[in-house]
């Protein structure tokens, strides 16, 4: 729909939002009316260069025409039923994903919050009816984030942030240690500990990767102890950090991984995979979801999945990502460019990354802050060299413009 068919003006649009909507978000002032590849165009038909990708969710691009195609053709046939008859878009689907990332069991779910309590169910019902009723505690890492649901926000170890602030009590069962230190996870282990869940790469932790070490410990750790390993790829997941899932990166195997954003291509989904011993947890009535395993939603993202992997958006991924670090590390006032593919951050060494965010918009380039001296880019995919070098040039300007209101 274009602001032209709804007979409002821009501001009375606005306004419209601001008498009616729960504002938990930052408002840009443009309304984003449509979208293709690397840009959003507002409703004056200006292009913003998209390095936001819908939060790491449009990685085929903004408005991939096969995805859009896919969901035009299964709205003429079924938009949505229930999970009790087959579906032809979840089976396709199931088989693609569990044979590309060498998982048994699929479970779909709405989004990454969803399927990240998913897996978390599922790791404590096995843990339950392996060993017994107290085997349920999981093993989380500091500054992660895993969602905004009970669950999701208990496993996400940031007690002191809004995320958890007035929410409290969490919900028992986590303990938190510190990301890439392996003796610290180890030392949280106790008899009732039955998994341990990580994102392979930290994006609102600040945009940290584990390091081969940690991850091949962790697994290593989990054998021994009877545990579980755990990957929340939610954001890593499908090409974003240079393998269709980080882990197959990493070369090592978790028993349940999560994953959403870029497996719809824009539309909501979600899913939990585990190995055969994992998922055999989940019976008859211990776990559902009305509209997991949507229609038009699984049609989507068989596209989207099969636009990455057919197109190996994962090679240009890692490609486009480590030219974009070198060429963030040569801006003012960066200290470290870090990331893995294309879920890249720079850190200042000054507190201006929320004033860069601002000045790159004012300049029709979308980048996101963490904090108040890091910033996060996690662009489609299918981003070029030369669409990196703009945002290098208006990151340039924010930068200095940022740094210099500061220092005056």
């Amino acid at each position: 729909m274009r602001l032209k068919d709804t007979g409002l003006t821009a501001q009375e649009l606005k306004d419209m939002v601001n008498k009616y909507m729960v504002e938990t978000y930052e408002r840009y002032d443009f309304i984003a009316e449509r979208a293709e590849g690397m840009y959003i165009y507002d409703e004056e038909g200006n292009a913003y260069l998209d390095f936001y990708g819908g939060v790491a969710v449009n990685s085929p691009g903004n408005r991939n025409p096969k995805v859009v195609a896919a969901i035009k053709d299964q709205a003429d046939d079924i938009m949505h039923t229930f999970n009790y008859p087959y579906t032809i878009p979840q089976a396709l689907l199931a088989k693609k994903i569990c044979d590309t990332i060498g998982m048994d069991k699929i479970f779909y779910q709405n989004s990454g919050t969803e399927a990240n309590e998913c897996m978390i169910k599922m790791a404590r019902k096995y843990g339950v009816d392996t060993y017994g009723p107290n085997r349920y505690e999981i093993i989380t890492a500091k500054r992660g984030f895993h969602g905004r649901t009970y669950g999701a926000m208990s496993a996400t170890g940031q007690p002191d942030s809004a995320i958890q602030k007035g929410f409290k009590p969490m919900l028992p069962g986590f303990t938190y240690a510190e990301y890439n230190n392996l003796e610290d996870f180890a030392s949280k282990i106790t008899e009732n500990t039955i998994a341990i869940m990580i994102e392979p790469v930290q994006g609102e932790g600040g945009v940290r990767p584990a390091t081969q070490e940690f991850i091949e410990g962790l697994r290593k750790l989990c054998d021994e102890h009877d545990m579980l390993l755990l990957f929340d790829e939610v954001q890593t997941g499908w090409g974003r950090t240079g393998a269709p899932m980080a882990f197959m990166g990493y070369g090592v195997k978790p028993d349940c991984v999560s994953m959403a954003k870029a497996m719809g291509g824009g539309m909501p989904i979600g899913a939990c995979c585990a190995t055969d011993k994992v998922a055999k947890a989940f019976t008859r009535g211990t776990h559902g979801s009305t509209y997991g395993g949507h229609a038009i939603a699984c049609a989507a993202a068989y596209a989207s999945i099969s636009e990455i992997l057919d197109n190996d958006l994962s090679k240009n991924a890692k490609e486009m990502g480590e030219y974009m670090k070198a060429e963030l590390a040569k801006l003012p006032h960066v200290v470290e460019a870090r990331g893995r593919g294309l879920l890249v951050g720079c850190e200042y060494d000054l507190p201006i990354s929320v004033e860069v965010k601002h000045g790159c918009l004012d300049r029709m380039a979308l980048i996101t802050a963490i904090g108040d001296r890091v910033n996060r880019m996690i662009p489609p995919l299918t981003v070029t060299k030369k669409q990196i070098d703009e945002l290098i040039r208006i990151m340039r300007e924010a930068i200095e413009e940022a740094a210099a209101k500061l220092e005056a």
